[in-house]
């Protein structure tokens, strides 16, 4: 922060170097946006998801729940992000041999992209599969050797 000089009444006027940017003159449109992501498992952890034998429950279910409940946080976890009212979240995933691949997708009609949202729900979707599958996927040391997220990125972004 820096002091710009001046009075505010009888204390310093402060401001940040940082501001969230003014949107007021944009006009409300149709958006949406697709993020996907990948998270690397051991085959078994692979299987063990088709099976339905996670010992916490349905990994994919609470990691949906979690997508729609991050996108609704998401101007509280990126400081500079609008908040944004949501119209859709659909996250939908396939299992692989040995990842769990997710596409993220967010619909609005909002003066700002929904590109960010959907982002921070394919990270939350699969750091809740990661979460709800890490003690299958610990070594005998307690480390994850085989477990990461590979890539989270914006596939598609659309504005109408």
């Amino acid at each position: 922060m820096r002091i710009t000089g001046g009075r505010l009444g009888s204390r310093m006027e402060w401001r940040s170097r940082f501001r969230m940017v003014d949107i007021s003159s944009k006009e409300p449109v149709s958006r949406e946006a697709a993020a996907v992501g990948r998270l690397r498992v051991r085959p078994e952890t692979a299987d063990a998801l088709r099976e339905g034998k996670i010992e916490k429950g349905d990994p994919i279910a609470i990691a949906e729940v979690a997508a729609n409940l991050a996108v609704k946080n998401t101007s509280q976890l990126i400081p500079m992000c609008h908040n944004i009212p949501i119209s859709k979240v659909e996250a939908y995933s396939q299992i692989g041999r040995d990842f769990i691949e997710v596409e993220a997708r967010v619909k609005a009609t909002a003066k700002t992209g929904v590109e960010m949202e959907a982002l921070t729900a394919a990270a939350v979707y699969l750091l809740n599969i990661w979460d709800m599958v890490k003690k299958i996927e610990k070594d005998e040391h307690g480390q994850y050797p085989e477990t990461w997220i590979e890539y989270i990125k914006v596939k598609e972004k659309l504005k109408a």
